[in-house]
């Protein structure tokens, strides 16, 4: 695998955990800014709109430009954006950088997909998938707990002031490492025909599928901060360490998925889902018992990603054609998801269901999932062969 690819796994490493580390700080962003924890939660829907938004508009923007100077442009963007969000103290303005953040990320994820995939080559397409994915299940393991344990310190703030920091090398290694202009051997398709591809009955089922197990996961994720600490009973100080759980599923899953992606995708996914929507359902039922969630919570981290991992390497299957857009469709559906998600939970809060309600909210996406991926998988049989004799029979 190129060493280039890494590089872009460390650079998505340090926005990953922008995007996931406010699980660990709402309560401290909600008694600071003096709003509800609903509203908190959603900063996080705010991102995902964000990248919802800005992944196709950049994809398309970026078709010309240069892979280097676009990726350094967009993480210049990004670190201003967080710089800016741990100087204010109005709900509104964090709210803006937020998205402005996120469209940020998204023209990055849009450009670095498509880059890793042109230099590993068509052969290694899941691994290099992988690669960059599980530079955010590195900030699950490390990044977001380590923003929770600053929060506990330091302030909430502290540790949007610590992704800034972190991205300066990715951005020293991504100048050093990432070849300037655009791969060779890239085809040249028009916009036109890359958005066209989309229309596609199966991949846009895929897309579905996709945003429903990105909804399941963020719904719980965003809110497992008090899950565990009003339900479980654990203290403050064991928040990182539940999220290091998750993020350690996380890269577990994604390294496994990376490996078996290109063999069985469609079954994979199916079983995937199904093992979500069971899991997310004894964890809302087990969410008092530590023991117990501890090892959901890892469990689940494991299944989330590794299943998301496939279905985005099924995106690049159905959408051969489409080379630049195949990311950003991926990226536009995993965050329609992320949003959709944290937003659910917080209506289920906010009617006053209990801090289990998000889960519950997880394991009915799940179903909805699994019904997709359970179409996906009958789609991809083949036909039945004709048996001998058969239209003799029928005259």
């Amino acid at each position: 695998m190129p060493f280039a690819v890494y590089v872009l796994g460390l650079a998505v490493f340090a926005q990953g955990t922008s995007e996931f580390m406010l699980s660990g700080l709402l309560s401290g962003i909600a008694g600071d800014l003096h709003v509800s924890l609903g509203a908190a939660g959603l900063l996080t829907s705010a991102f995902a709109v964000g990248m919802v938004i800005g992944a196709p508009l950049t994809a398309l923007a970026g078709r010309a430009w240069p892979r280097r100077r676009a990726l350094l442009l967009l993480l210049g963007v990004f670190v201003a954006v967080h710089v800016a969000g741990a100087l204010t103290d109005s709900y509104g303005v964090l709210l803006a950088t937020r998205v402005a953040g996120a469209l940020a990320n998204a023209g990055f994820w849009a450009v670095a997909l498509v880059t890793a995939l042109d230099l590993a080559g068509p052969q290694r397409r899941a691994r290099a998938t992988a690669v960059v994915v599980g530079g955010v299940t590195v900030a699950c393991v490390v990044g977001v707990p380590a923003g929770a344990a600053l929060g506990e310190l330091w302030g909430w703030r502290s540790a949007f002031w610590a992704v800034a920091l972190v991205s300066v090398p990715a951005a020293l290694a991504l100048s050093a490492a990432v070849p300037g202009g655009r791969a060779d051997g890239v085809p040249q398709v028009s916009a036109r025909s890359e958005l066209r591809a989309l229309a596609r009955p199966r991949l846009l089922l895929t897309l579905l599928v996709m945003a429903l197990v990105q909804g399941a996961t963020f719904c719980t994720f965003s809110y497992l901060e008090p899950l565990v600490t009003r339900v479980t009973g654990f203290g403050p100080g064991w928040v990182p360490l539940v999220l290091a759980l998750f993020g350690a599923g996380s890269f577990a899953g994604v390294t496994l998925a990376g490996r078996l992606a290109d063999a069985r995708p469609d079954v994979v996914a199916a079983l995937g889902t199904a093992a979500l929507a069971l899991g997310w359902a004894a964890l809302a039922l087990t969410a008092a018992h530590p023991v117990a969630a501890l090892a959901l919570v890892l469990l689940q981290g494991a299944l989330a990603f590794g299943t998301g991992t496939t279905l985005i390497t099924r995106v690049f299957h159905l959408a051969p054609d489409a080379p630049t857009m195949a990311g950003s469709y991926a990226t536009a559906a995993f965050n329609v998801g992320a949003a959709a998600g944290p937003w659910l939970g917080g209506l289920a809060l906010g009617a006053g269901l209990g801090f289990r309600a998000p889960v519950w909210v997880s394991a009915v996406l799940m179903c909805a999932a699994l019904a997709g991926a359970w179409m996906l998988s009958l789609s991809s049989r083949p036909a039945p062969a004709a048996r001998p004799g058969a239209g003799a029979a029928a005259e």
